[in-house]
């Protein structure tokens, strides 16, 4: 089978893998406090142009959203976010379960719009029962979004003075941040990422490791007892090391930004094989996620020898279906989807 269903199938980059081999077996404080966890904190930091930052590693994306929303969130208050977010519409209601609620706006290609969020904002400060309603307290987006699209450095830019007109953090999810920072068709970079957010964070999972994300609170404004937050949440490795270990490695030699690139290079090659092949896209994304319309009944049988999600139901037998390229991905395996189709 060739795979085409996500960027986490697969293990982990090879030179991710060998520097856990080679760090196997030396004995390392635990909890994230050893030397490897402590020089990819500041090669993260230098990355960002942030030397003032707090860094700080948790296991997986849904937890990281979890945790630092909440941990930044006031008991009343609730975070803005599209109605396409992963916090809305992916993460198994985690956000509520943590007792806030999810105040969501319309998406705009998946985007969030600062002009709504200043709309909801004002319309809740001018409604004269709004201490008995749920406050907007911070924003979420994700760079790439859901629909693998990214914003460009002026709609960051000015969602990020929205943010500040009215005291709200923004927090960006980064869970494929390596594949957005190196499209083509962008002109944010990872230190406009970390300027323009108050606490953003750098995937892991989807771009070259095991486990793992980097939390990066960007001025100096990480939570009090934030480590007891993390441990109380499930979410701190006894063997911390071995995120650290591997963060080390993704900012040694720029691999993350080479295992981005090799995600963009792979799906610019699948996005002109479709086009060659006449295939209609549904979504234009510049990152490695590509959304195309299959009719169901070819879909069904291009499955039979490839793996790919369904995205969304259409109409006339047909549905919008969505390939994932990664660092894992050869270009192999697109000349054998090209032969297939």
């Amino acid at each position: 089978m060739i795979s085409f269903e996500s960027d986490y199938t697969e293990g982990a980059h090879p030179e991710v893998l060998e520097a856990i081999i080679k760090t196997n077996l030396e004995t390392l404080v635990s909890y994230g406090n050893d030397k490897y966890s402590e020089a990819a904190k500041e090669k993260i930091k230098a990355a960002c142009g942030t030397p003032e930052a707090d860094v700080y590693f948790l296991t997986g994306g849904t937890q990281t959203n979890k945790i630092v929303i909440s941990s930044l969130l006031k008991s009343y208050e609730g975070v803005v976010s599209a109605d396409t977010g992963h916090v809305a519409a992916h993460e198994a209601g985690a956000i509520e379960f943590s007792g806030h609620k999810v105040l969501t706006v319309p998406h705009d290609n998946g985007k969030v719009r600062a002009e709504d969020v200043d709309a909801l904002v004002s319309k809740f400060y001018a409604d004269e029962s709004h201490e008995h309603m749920v406050f907007p307290g911070m924003v979420y987006i994700s760079h790439p979004t859901e629909y693998g699209t990214l914003y460009t450095l002026d709609e960051l830019t000015r969602l990020s003075d929205i943010c500040k007109k009215w005291a709200l953090p923004l927090y960006i999810d980064g869970a494929r941040l390596g594949y957005g920072i190196m499209s083509s068709n962008t002109d944010v970079t990872l230190r406009d990422i970390a300027r323009l957010s108050d606490v953003f964070y750098i995937g892991g999972t989807k771009v070259g490791t095991l486990c793992g994300e980097a939390v990066v609170f960007t001025k100096g404004n990480m939570p009090k007892y934030f480590a007891t937050i993390v441990k109380q949440n499930g979410a701190m490795l006894a063997k911390g090391r071995i995120i650290g270990v591997q963060f080390d490695a993704l900012f040694t030699d720029s691999l993350y930004e080479r295992i981005g690139a090799h995600g963009i290079e792979m799906a610019n090659k699948l996005r002109a094989l479709f086009i060659s092949k006449g295939i209609p896209f549904h979504i234009d994304s510049p990152t490695n996620q590509q959304f195309v319309i299959l009719d169901d009944s070819f879909a069904a049988r291009l499955r039979e020898k490839v793996k790919f999600g369904t995205w969304e139901a259409l109409t006339d037998g047909k549905s919008a279906y969505r390939f994932v390229t990664s660092w894992a991905t050869k270009a192999e395996d697109i000349d054998a989807l090209a032969k297939l189709i």
